[in-house]
């Protein structure tokens, strides 16, 4: 694998926050936090079971959210795979076998964290199983073991963190290192662990005074989690383009790590952000099915109920040498871009690659080879199959929220579900940036006129009036709404008046 330089991007407005992670240029990672719509994974409730399913083994647990969560039995065991980056220790042997219906009883109160967001129909999934993250370490308050993250491979480091976990650990709880302790002192753990204890021990005397269904702990804003769990030595620059969100994000690196805040750049310029770095393209190229490789050939990701299916073809690409040759050459190329677009869309679950047939078994490892080793920069924990003499690649893929796609679209109502177009939020947000595009045409005083589905004008009004507030504020220009039912979906249209 070769070298790579990051760069985190934070776009920050009224209504969302989105943060990209650039590898050697290229957006690899995107996230979205909208306020009213937030994802709530590492937020720790005290919930009470409102059913209990012998059949299913697992229960339904209410947490003051529309739908109530799910909690499978092994969720109420020490279960160490739930956190992103992490490996258990090899003596770890998880608690034996017992009943959903031995564990829970209806009406009790029980203290969850939720680990995976609702997606679709489904409530979020839960887990008894506590962790909170730190910027080096994760603090397990209900097990005693330590654990090393599985990205840090040098036995020798991971022995000495073996042993300052030891030493770290006090009374009841237990410790892991995080990908980023790689090479920390123990002064930067003790620091870590005097917050992470002192966080947990307010969420205990919440619990103690509150009454279920109740949020205990709310994760940190997306900005600040993503500088806590992104940076690393690798990263050159965390560039933001809200004054507010850079002194948030200054002042919180200078609690935990204050060596690295000359990285922080505040973005002054009038242009976007993300369309300067180029990502609102990969956007853009990312809620569609096709993906153009440089070579003149191309993959096709369909996701589907079960599982997510990408398909590799030539394409234009005729290659110079043999017919064999030319198949590698592609298969190469398109195993890049389908771990960065698996990356950037955070597609999960089931996924198979399609390559093109190749005939030697040569050939076959070095696509393997060169797959997987693309696949070590996933910070999703993912298994993966060895290629098969068809080319089929298996893998799954973790995920603890919805992918880009279903953040961003929704079912078509014009083609009876046979593809998706871009949600009403979505449009909303997308209308806002598009004016904003237009600053260097406009005068203030100057009219804006947008027609726009009655939903989507909807959203703007009510929901999100700030978005068109914010605009004429900063622009110092006026906005009308029009509705227009004529409109195909998905589209709108903008004028200056």
């Amino acid at each position: 694998m070769s070298e790579t330089t990051r760069e985190i991007l934070i776009d920050c407005s009224t209504a969302e926050t989105r943060v990209a992670l650039l590898e050697n240029g290229r957006a690899a990672e995107l996230f979205l936090e909208r306020p009213r719509r937030s994802g709530s994974v590492g937020d720790i409730c005290l919930g009470r079971v409102s059913r209990v399913l012998p059949g299913m083994q697992a229960a339904f647990v209410e947490i003051g959210t529309e739908k109530d969560a799910f909690l499978y039995v092994d969720d109420v065991r020490e279960e160490w795979d739930d956190f992103e980056d992490l490996l258990p220790e090899e003596d770890l042997r998880p608690r034996a076998a017992a009943s959903i219906d031995d564990l829970l009883k209806e009406g009790q109160e029980i203290l969850v964290q939720i680990v995976k967001e609702p997606i679709g129909g489904k409530g979020a999934r839960v887990s008894t199983n506590v962790a909170l993250p730190g910027r080096f370490l994760v603090y397990t308050p209900f097990s005693s073991r330590i654990g090393i993250s599985r990205r840090i491979e040098d036995e020798e480091e991971r022995e000495r963190l073996r042993g300052t976990l030891e030493a770290l650990r006090e009374g009841e709880g237990g410790f892991i290192a995080r990908t980023a302790a790689l090479g920390r002192s123990l002064e930067e753990f003790q620091k870590d662990r005097a917050a992470l204890i002192a966080l947990w021990k307010s969420i205990e005397v919440r619990a103690r005074k509150a009454a279920a269904p109740a949020t205990l702990h709310r994760e940190q804003h997306l900005m600040l989690r993503a500088v806590r769990d992104l940076l690393s030595e690798d990263v050159a620059a965390i560039r933001v383009n809200d004054h507010e969100a850079f002194e948030r994000i200054v002042e919180f690196l200078n609690a935990v790590e204050p060596q690295v805040i000359s990285r922080v750049k505040w973005y002054k310029k009038s242009a976007s952000l993300f369309e300067e770095f180029g990502v609102e393209a990969e956007i853009e190229k990312a809620v569609r099915s096709k993906v153009w490789l440089k070579s003149g050939g191309y993959i096709v990701i369909n996701p589907t109920e079960a599982l997510v299916a990408i398909d590799v073809n030539s394409g234009k690409f005729v290659g110079k040498d043999s017919l064999e040759d030319t198949v590698l050459a592609v298969n190469l190329e398109a195993a890049r871009e389908i771990v960065r677009q698996i990356r950037l869309r955070d597609l999960g679950g089931i996924i198979v690659v399609d390559f093109i047939d190749m005939e030697e078994e040569e050939h076959r490892r070095r696509l393997f080879e060169a797959f997987e080793a693309e696949m070590k920069r996933d910070r999703a924990k993912t298994k993966i199959l060895q290629i098969s003499e068809f080319g089929l690649v298996q893998l799954t893929r973790k995920r603890s929220r919805a992918s880009l796609e279903r953040s961003l679209t929704r079912p078509c109502p014009s083609c009876a579900g046979s593809g998706r177009i871009k949600n009403d939020f979505t449009l909303a947000l997308e209308i806002r940036r598009e004016i904003w595009k237009l600053k260097q045409s406009l005068s203030a005083g100057d009219t804006v006129l947008v027609r726009l589905a009655p939903e989507v004008g909807r959203i703007l009004r009510e929901e999100e009036k700030e978005i068109v507030s914010d605009l004429e504020r900063e622009l110092e220009i006026s906005v009308t709404l029009r509705d227009d039912e004529g409109l195909a979906p998905g589209r709108y249209e903008i004028a200056i008046l």
